[in-house]
């Protein structure tokens, strides 16, 4: 485990991630105390992000009346 002060992480932040890919632990201090932590991160195990169906939300929307671009255009005019 290395540590380290912000002032030299900013400096050296690409051979922090190439340490952290090597396995690494690096514990980052500011002002005498630790405020973050870098670590390799495990993809093995993660899924993609599924996004719930709103399509059932979407056809209760009532219809527009008007494009979104007059829309926009009749907020802006009115803001003046």
């Amino acid at each position: 485990m290395q540590k380290i002060n912000v002032k030299d992480a900013r400096r050296n932040i690409s051979r922090l991630l190439d340490q952290v890919n090597a396995g690494e632990e690096i514990i980052i201090f500011r002002r005498g105390k630790p405020v973050a932590r870098m670590l390799k991160v495990d993809n093995q195990g993660s899924k993609p992000v599924r996004f719930p169906n709103r399509s059932s939300f979407r056809s209760r929307l009532p219809s527009m009346k008007q494009s979104s671009a007059s829309l926009i255009r009749d907020i802006r005019d009115e803001r003046g």
